[in-house]
């Protein structure tokens, strides 16, 4: 077996495995498969569940091939040639107001010219930003990232506070976690390396959402709560509609738009000129919502 045909079974079996999980802890939703084609070459299989835990999620599983997109050429800095891209994806809106979303994708990509490398990442967006919990989400991360390279976490987790920011709000997505691209081999990371990192990144995902579920998704609602997590919902969509990387990439490469769109929440609220009163759990909660929060300390 080649080692892109073992990178794209290894994230099809992850599909499975998170997708399993996923429909336990819920008690109540089913995952929906659809697969589908690329016209270019590959495909792959979009999953959405609807429940008790989950009002929407997505765990999607690609993997896709053929000739490199013309608006991919330059950031490639190449004329051309074959490509090979395969991962999952996922985003979970949850029903419960304090239960917080969560997003992880992992990937990889491959040039015939030999070029590779793997991206993804883990980040957390809490409607009420609770500390101990962000401090358990990013300790959880930082031992995964230490247990392959001591540099990762805070390299990665201050790539997260960047791409996760929403500038025209001037505030962060949520708590951040760890961004991270471009992981080609190198002297001192060789590829297999790089594809344990991504492993492990995978692998924690259900043993995190599985905790903040326990602390969470039987808290007592307020309408207020609930109309809270829809305006918070609205920044998430602001966010993955202009400044998402794989939203872009998806829409500029002619993907498949209910792939895409399927991290959008099923409802969501913009409410004019809205500032949470000073001194409440929502205004406390925006003002953590900033670059370079220590949260483990």
């Amino acid at each position: 077996m080649n080692f892109k045909e073992e990178v794209r079974q290894y994230f099809e079996n992850l599909q499975d495995q998170i997708c399993n999980s996923l429909e336990e802890l819920d008690t109540k939703g089913r995952f929906q498969e659809d697969l589908w084609q690329r016209p270019g070459g590959g495909g792959g299989k979009t999953r959405i569940i609807q429940g008790g835990l989950i009002e929407k999620g997505g765990v999607n599983f690609s993997a896709v091939y053929g000739d490199l997109p013309e608006v991919l050429k330059n950031r490639m800095e190449t004329d051309g040639g074959q490509f090979f891209a395969t991962g999952v994806s996922i985003v979970l809106h949850p029903v419960n107001a304090h239960m917080p979303i969560i997003h992880m994708n992992v990937r990889y990509f491959e040039m015939n010219d030999g070029r590779s490398w793997f991206g993804g990442g883990i980040d957390l967006t809490p409607h009420y930003v609770l500390k101990d919990q962000a401090q358990y989400f990013h300790q959880k991360l930082k031992e995964v990232c230490d247990a392959h390279h001591p540099t990762y976490y805070p390299a990665f987790k201050d790539w997260a506070d960047e791409y996760f920011y929403i500038k025209h709000r001037q505030e962060t997505r949520g708590i951040g976690g760890i961004f991270f691209d471009r992981l080609s081999e190198k002297e001192s990371f060789p590829i297999a390396q790089r594809f344990a990192f991504v492993r492990d990144v995978g692998e924690v995902f259900v043993p995190i959402y599985t905790q903040l579920a326990e602390w969470n998704r039987d808290k007592t609602e307020t309408e207020a709560h609930k109309n809270w997590q829809l305006i918070r919902r609205g920044r998430y969509v602001e966010f993955n509609l202009v400044y998402d990387q794989g939203t872009k990439f998806g829409l500029e490469t002619s993907g498949r738009i209910e792939s895409i769109l399927m991290s959008l929440p099923l409802h969501a609220s913009w409410q004019y000129n809205q500032v949470p009163d000073a001194g409440s759990p929502e205004a406390q909660s925006i003002e953590l919502l900033q670059k370079g929060i220590d949260w483990i300390q």
